[in-house]
């Protein structure tokens, strides 16, 4: 049944009009400052997706799950992620605002699915930087020498590490984008060089016979049992299995998920010099680079040793350096890793922010978070991000939490993919600096291939983000909806 106009803006599905976002970014008090450009934004791409998973997950995939096949896993999941990208790329040209998909579920779906979403965002963006600084603290240790940067407090154990890695990295975001991006740069060099000599060094130790059978035969797995099991499992009774075809699509499932981060490039719309040429620029070239760099470090893994020899919880890329006797390759990868987690909990940390801002701006969220410094940046939302991440990252022990991320990340993108269509049909009118090609199908296939991967996540998962969503509805309705300035604008009336 069609929303008529009135029911639009004065109820749940209220939208707010594309013109209406664009205007809200020249208010004063709240006016972030253009300073990025398409390299900047790719930069900042490669920055988030390439990380410490690049030396870990690629190992276990290979060893546990799919064999030399996983560099084919790796093209398989850039697909479905590239059918994202492209909607996302899409929608930044059209609605050059901060916010990402929260803004552009606004002005597709309503405030009701834009709260959705935009709480949605909060958990992954919030549970993201936590656990990456964590994971950052331990390659610290290593390097270190220590085994972990963490002190005992009594009965609990502080993480000292990752609280000063999020400490510094808000700083430098409430300085300035610009600087943040200058310094993610350098980070992104450290890292990439890295993955140069592990690809250089890795080729001489290449035996083709290696990537036979290319596709190993399937085996039984071992999978969940209850709530711990995949949701697809848990709803058709069907058992799991490594290597093989259904190995080679499980392990899709689970590299694509390296590639999440690359629609915060969006939420960086607003503070692009010339986003409808821009954004599309940074979301695509960043996507073309790592998935280049996951394929060529995937192959030369799997020719450096036998994917049986990767086998385990604890294979990295070190492992197959270790293999051939080249120790020293450890201390390389870590100092990697290091840099490649410091641009990750970057570019998540600046996303935060940025959802939070367009969230408060709007009122759903108070609207003094939204006030902007000397700098042209919320240096308040980066103060109270930084506070909530730290004591998080700290404090607590994640555990299976981290797929929380996950399952958040893919409802953003199948809703950015449905909001493609609803807008050309709602709103043909507008100018686009980017259009999807093959429109419905593109967006359609984006919408499969993220309602597969979110069901291969645990039943577990799934219920966690049931019970933080109905959260988010409770504070929507207790306290956004009143103060939402679109409502009071259509009360005004």
């Amino acid at each position: 049944m069609a929303i008529s106009s009135s029911s639009r803006r004065n109820g749940l599905f209220r939208t707010k009009s594309v013109e209406q976002s664009i205007r809200d970014t020249d208010e004063p008090d709240s006016k972030l400052r253009k300073d990025l450009t398409a390299w900047d934004l790719t930069v900042f791409g490669v920055a988030v997706v390439v990380g410490a998973g690049i030396f870990t997950l690629t190992a276990r995939t290979a060893g546990n799950v799919a064999g030399p096949s996983v560099s084919l896993a790796f093209v398989f999941a850039a697909i479905a992620c590239g059918l994202t990208a492209l909607c996302y790329a899409e929608f930044a040209s059209t609605v050059p605002v901060a916010g990402s998909a929260y803004t552009y579920s606004y002005a597709t779906f309503g405030e009701l699915a834009a709260w959705i979403i935009g709480w949605d965002l909060i958990l992954e963006f919030a549970l993201a930087v936590s656990v990456v600084a964590k994971g950052w603290s331990q390659y610290l240790g290593q390097v270190m020498g220590t085994g972990a940067a963490v002190v005992d407090l009594g009965p609990v154990t502080f993480d000292w590490g990752a609280v000063t890695l999020i400490a510094v990295l808000g700083v430098l975001l409430a300085v300035g984008t610009k600087l943040s991006s200058r310094v993610s740069a350098i980070a992104v060099a450290i890292k990439l060089g890295v993955i140069a000599v592990v690809l250089v060094v890795g080729a001489t130790y290449f035996d083709k016979s290696n990537l036979s059978p290319y596709i190993p035969p399937s085996e039984a797995g071992e999978g969940g049992h209850g709530i711990h099991q995949s949701l697809f499992s848990f709803l058709t009774g069907a058992g799991n299995s490594n290597f093989g075809w259904y190995g080679l699509l499980a392990a899709a499932s689970l590299v694509f998920f390296a590639f999440i981060g690359f629609d915060v490039v969006a939420t960086t719309a607003e503070e692009t010099k010339d986003p409808q040429r821009n954004v599309p620029r940074g979301i695509i070239g960043s996507l073309l680079i790592v998935t280049v760099l996951y394929v060529a470090v995937s192959l030369v893994l799997t020719g450096m040793v036998s994917y049986t020899e990767l086998s385990g919880n604890d294979a990295t890329l070190a492992t197959a350096f270790a293999l051939h006797g080249a120790d020293w390759a450890k201390n390389i990868i870590s100092i990697g890793a290091l840099a490649g987690l410091t641009t990750v909990v970057m570019v998540m940390y600046l996303g935060q922010t940025r959802v939070l801002f367009a969230m408060a701006r709007d009122g759903l969220l108070p609207r003094r978070l939204a006030h902007t410094g000397a700098k042209g940046t919320p240096v308040r939302l980066t103060a109270i991000v930084g506070v909530g991440c730290a004591l998080l990252a700290g404090f607590v022990d994640f555990g299976t939490l981290e797929e929380m991320v996950n399952i958040g990340t893919l409802f953003a993108f199948v809703l950015v993919s449905l909001g493609v269509l609803v807008l050309r049909r709602t709103r043909p009118d507008l100018p686009r600096g980017f259009r999807v090609p093959l429109v419905p199908f593109i967006p359609i296939l984006g919408v499969l291939s993220c309602l597969w991967l979110m069901l291969n996540l645990s039943v577990e998962t799934w219920l966690r983000f049931l019970v933080w969503m109905v959260i988010g509805l409770v504070i929507y309705f207790a306290y956004s909806r009143r103060n939402s300035q679109l409502g009071k604008a259509a009360l005004a009336e």
